[in-house]
C-alpha cells in the first residue's frame, strides 16, 4: 500500500539535535513547483528466513520519510513496502510491483542473493536505483550495474578480515570448520574468511535454508574436532542448526558467527543461552549515530537493530538524490545524484537536520551527508570506504553483548 507517512508527534522531545522545517523555501525545483512528491519504495524481508531481521530494517528504512512528512516540508515523502519473503523470486516480483507503482528509489533489498537476482531482473533494465543496507556479499562490487545499484553497508571481504582476527585473538583457534549458507552471501563470505585466517580450515559445509534438521553438517563440519566452527547463516535456519549442535556436541568448541545471526530472539528460539558464540556484524558507528537511536526509539518503542542505521542512511541518501536531480522521480537522475549528495565536498548535514539538509538541496547547495551508520561516503563501485563492525556475544541470561567495536577504512588508493 503506498502511503505518506505522517506523525504530528512524531519529534516532540526530539533533543537539542532537533529537525529544521522548510519554512522559507519558496522556489522551484528542476522546473516544477513547491509542494511535489518525492518516491522512495522499501523492499525487506518481513516473512521467510530474514524477517526477525527484516521488519526492524523496514521500519528504519521508512523513518526519513516520517521524519520528513512530520516536520511539514514543501515535499510530501511517499513510502510502499513490499515484502520479500527472504527468496529471489518473491523478491523480483515485489521489486517489480514498486516499478510499477512508479517508485525510481528502492531501499533494499536485504539478503545479498535477493539484491543481485532483483539488480538483473528489475533495477538495471528498468533503470531504477537500489539502495542497500544490508547486502554484503562482494559479487556486488562487480555488478554491470550501469550505476543503479549501491550500498550503506560494507562488503564482507572486510568481515572476513574481522572474523580471521577474531578467530585468532578471541577464540585462540588454530583450525576452524565453515558451515555457510548455500547462496551468495554465504559463499562469499565462507570464501573471504578462508582467504584472511591464517590457520587450518579441516572442512567447508554447505547447507540449504529452513531444512527440518542439519545433524548431517555438522558431522561432517566437526568430524575432524576443529577448535572452532564458523556459522554463515539466518536466523531462521539458525535456530534448528543450534538446536542440532546442542543436542549432539559440546559447549567447548568455540562458535563463530556473522551479521546474519545476530539476532535477540536467538537463544530464546533456541532454548540455550549461547553462552560460546562470538559474532561479527556491521556496526553503527556514523556522526549521528545517537540522534538515530533515539528517533528509532521514539517512533517504535525499541532499540534499533543490526543494519538499522544503514537503512535509515540508505532512504535519506534517495531522498536527497531525487531532490538533487530536480524532484523528478526519474532513476537517472536519483542515480546521478548519489555521490553529489554523499560525498565531499559540501555542507556537512546529518539525520539531526535532514529536514533543513533537503531545503538546501532543492535551492541548489552541495551537501555532504553524514550519516548515522558511518559518514557514508561511495567509491566509484557504489561502495562506501568507511564502516565498523561490532564483536557481539551472548551472555548467560540470553541477552547480545557487544564487546568492541573496529573501524576501517578502504584503501582508496
Amino acid at each position: 500500500m503506498t502511503r505518506v507517512t505522517k506523525r504530528r508527534d512524531f519529534l516532540i522531545g526530539a533533543g537539542t539535535a532537533g529537525v529544521v522545517g522548510l519554512a522559507g523555501f519558496t522556489g522551484s525545483v528542476g522546473g516544477q513547483q513547491r509542494g511535489g512528491q518525492i518516491r522512495v519504495g522499501v523492499l525487506q524481508p518481513v516473512t521467510g528466513d530474514l524477517a526477525s531481521v527484516g521488519v526492524p530494517i523496514r521500519d528504519a528504512a521508512l523513518l526519513p520519510a516520517t521524519q520528513l512528512n512530520n516536520a511539514g516540508t514543501d515535499f510530501q515523502i511517499v513510502t510502499q513496502a513490499e515484502d520479500t519473503q527472504t527468496d529471489p523470486q518473491a523478491g523480483i516480483s515485489a521489486a517489480q510491483a514498486l516499478v510499477d507503482a512508479g517508485f525510481p528509489a528502492i531501499t533494499g533489498a536485504a539478503g545479498s542473493e535477493v539484491t543481485i537476482q532483483v539488480a538483473q531482473n528489475v533495477l538495471i533494465p528498468n533503470q531504477v536505483v537500489g539502495c542497500s543496507p544490508s547486502s554484503t556479499s562482494p559479487d556486488i562490487t562487480g555488478l554491470r550495474d550501469d550505476g543503479f545499484v549501491w550500498r550503506t553497508c560494507p562488503s564482507d571481504v572486510v568481515q572476513g578480515q574481522v572474523l580471521a582476527q577474531v578467530a585468532t585473538d578471541r577464540a585462540n583457534a588454530s583450525s576452524v570448520s565453515i558451515m555457510f549458507v548455500n547462496n551468495s552471501y554465504g559463499q562469499a563470505l565462507a570464501n573471504s574468511f578462508a582467504e584472511s585466517f591464517g590457520g587450518e580450515i579441516p572442512a567447508r559445509v554447505a547447507f540449504e535454508q529452513v531444512q527440518s534438521s542439519y545433524a548431517a553438517q555438522l558431522q561432517e563440519a566437526m568430524a575432524s574436532q576443529p577448535d572452532a566452527l564458523l556459522i554463515i547463516s539466518y536466523p531462521e535456519s539458525g535456530n534448528q542448526l543450534f538446536r542440532d549442535f546442542y543436542s549432539s556436541y559440546s559447549r567447548d568448541t568455540q562458535i563463530l558467527v556473522t551479521d546474519g545471526l545476530r539476532d535477540p530472539a536467538l537463544p530464546g528460539n533456541v532454548g540455550q543461552p549461547l553462552t560460546n558464540v562470538i559474532g561479527t556484524a556491521p556496526s553503527a558507528a556514523g556522526p549521528a549515530q545517537q540522534f538515530f537511536t533515539r528517533l528509532y526509539r521514539r517512533e517504535y518503542g525499541s532499540d534499533p537493530g543490526v543494519f538499522t542505521a544503514q537503512a535509515y542512511d540508505a532512504t535519506a541518501l534517495l531522498i536527497l538524490a531525487n531532490v538533487a536531480g530536480g524532484a523528478r522521480n526519474d532513476g537517472p537522475a536519483v542515480r546521478d545524484n548519489m555521490q553529489a549528495v554523499a560525498n565531499p565536498p559540501g555542507q556537512a548535514v546529518t539525520p539531526g537536520n535532514l529536514p533543513d539538509a533537503l531545503s538546501r538541496v532543492a535551492t541548489g547547495e552541495q551537501v555532504n551527508y553524514q550519516g548515522a551508520s558511518s559518514s557514508v561516503t561511495f567509491d566509484d563501485n557504489g561502495d562506501v570506504t568507511t564502516a565498523a563492525y561490532e564483536i557481539f556475544t551472548y551472555t548467560q541470561g540470553g541477552q547480545l553483548e557487544q564487546l568492541d567495536v573496529v573501524e576501517f577504512q578502504a584503501n582508496q588508493g
